[in-house]
């Protein structure tokens, strides 16, 4: 799973520094399960691991480290940190009193050309599915779904759920991979698409709450 960094991944559609784009990539290694809690990795591995130098990886390391995604071991490197059944409990219900309501009510609010500026994006989820390309499908869905939110004009609620997807950790989506049923969990997201431009609330909420119990359902996957 080599990486140049040419094609390391833009989280959210920012612009970050090349430190920023590493720590990018571990996080969505580290979402995706790649890396699992109780690892520890160095920084020298990961940098080969992932076809870059040492020292960003390093430094986006400790970067991890002040976000509680990994510890510091002395003399070792950096151990994974474990995320509680009951962390991942409220991630999931902060995210449904988010995002679900928020995204229902673009149906209503968001231009049509904006909706559809978002569909090469879904349609890179389920390309990123079909290759089992785990990191590529943890990086789509994320700007995916912070694109939507970007739509409703609140800087701030796109930052809560930036963070709180960063501590997530979607155990699962290697056995999905494995058992072929990756891409029906990444259509889900054509589908909140396509509801919105039919400008169907009912259906983008019944839609999104289905995707969040599924996003849970990964989440306990381990």
């Amino acid at each position: 799973m080599n990486r140049d960094n040419s094609v390391l991944p833009r989280l959210g559609g920012r612009k970050p520094s090349y430190r920023e784009r590493v720590a990018d990539a571990l996080r969505a290694a580290l979402i995706a399960g790649e890396l699992r809690p109780g690892e520890i990795h160095s920084a020298p591995a990961l940098a080969a691991r992932f076809g870059v130098s040492a020292t960003p990886v390093r430094e986006a390391l400790l970067d991890l480290a002040k976000e509680g995604l990994v510890d510091t071991v002395p003399n070792k490197g950096f151990r994974v940190t474990a995320v509680s059944e009951r962390q991942l409990d409220e991630y999931t219900h902060i995210r449904s009193l988010i995002e679900t309501p928020t995204t229902a009510q673009l149906a209503t609010a968001a231009d049509t050309a904006a909706l559809e500026a978002l569909r090469p994006v879904a349609e890179e989820i389920v390309t990123a599915a079909v290759a089992g390309d785990l990191i590529a499908y943890v990086e789509a869905d994320l700007r995916f779904h912070l694109g939507l939110l970007a739509l409703a004009g609140n800087e701030h609620l796109v930052e809560v759920v930036r963070d709180l997807r960063r501590r997530s950790r979607l155990y699962g989506l290697t056995a999905l991979a494995e058992q072929g049923r990756l891409q029906a969990s990444a259509e889900e997201h054509l589908e909140i698409l396509d509801a919105l431009l039919d400008r169907d609330e009912d259906a983008v909420r019944a839609v999104m709450t289905r995707h969040l119990g599924h996003v849970r359902g990964l989440w306990a996957a381990r």
